[in-house]
């Protein structure tokens, strides 16, 4: 959506107020990602609306901004986190060029394809999740890096040729205790699928099953990369010693992000 500066000037005004009235703390920001998203002014009545409402302004715009990447999401659709952008640190430090890469639990592909775009010489790129909705974006997200995208829960998803051939395995598995799901934010609790922020009791029943069942899908020397916080690292780590991999823990003071890696 264009305008005169003028007039444009008034309309960003008007839109920054409206957004802090709603609480909206990057008000200026957001007001210039509407405008840019909104193909005439009926439209950007409909995003302010939507907005101002309490929707998640990656929802509102269609996309997310992840490892510099703009990665499509859609409402319904869990959005991916900046402090995950540390675990795809951690796994392009690992990966080869032409590593062989899961995005499991992959919501809408942001990992996997964060990890594709930063390997020279590309990936055999695989996604897999559970949510169908989520998927939709996925398969947008990874097409750019040849990604094929598998729907299923864990690793009943995918196909028998992947099995002892996985380099790379990331995952940003839910692991939100659920007693705690209603302290997280609303635009996370009210608009983000249960699947996607549900860990179970104590967070880790994803964890858990990730890890029980990865050595059979790693090839040698193979590493499984998980997110977790610095409170449940313990417990993640325990769980793929458990399963028959070496494992640290590594931290980013900087995004406030722990993840535990496993190696075949």
């Amino acid at each position: 959506m264009t305008e005169d500066q003028g007039p444009r000037t008034e309309l960003l005004t008007s839109l920054v107020e409206s957004l802090r009235a709603a609480g909206c703390v990057f008000a200026e920001e957001e007001a210039e990602l509407l405008t840019g998203a909104a193909t005439d002014a009926d439209h950007l009545a409909d995003l302010l609306a939507r907005r101002v409402g309490g929707e998640p302004l990656e929802h509102v715009v269609g996309w997310a901004e992840f490892c510099g990447l703009r990665m499509e999401v859609g409402a319904g659709a869990f959005v991916p986190r900046r402090r995950t952008e540390f675990l795809v640190r951690e796994a392009v430090a690992l990966a080869r060029p032409g590593a062989v890469v899961l995005d499991l639990c992959c919501g809408v592909g942001a990992l996997g394809a964060a990890v594709a775009a930063q390997l020279p010489g590309g990936v055999e790129l695989h996604a897999a999740d559970i949510d169908p909705a989520a998927l939709v974006y996925a398969r947008r997200n990874v097409a750019p890096y040849g990604g094929r995208v598998w729907e299923g829960d864990l690793y009943a998803a995918l196909p028998s040729s992947l099995r002892g051939r996985v380099d790379v395995l990331v995952v940003n598995a839910p692991y939100v205790p659920t007693e705690e799901i209603v302290l997280m934010p609303s635009e996370a609790r009210d608009h983000e699928p249960l699947v996607s922020l549900d860990g179970g009791a104590d967070g880790l029943d994803i964890h858990r099953r990730v890890a029980a069942g990865a050595l059979p899908w790693l090839a040698p020397g193979g590493h499984l990369l998980i997110e977790t916080s610095a409170r449940q690292s313990p417990s993640t780590a325990s769980a793929l010693t458990s399963a028959g991999l070496a494992v640290r823990a590594v931290t980013s003071e900087e995004l406030y992000a722990t993840v535990v890696i496993g190696t075949a």
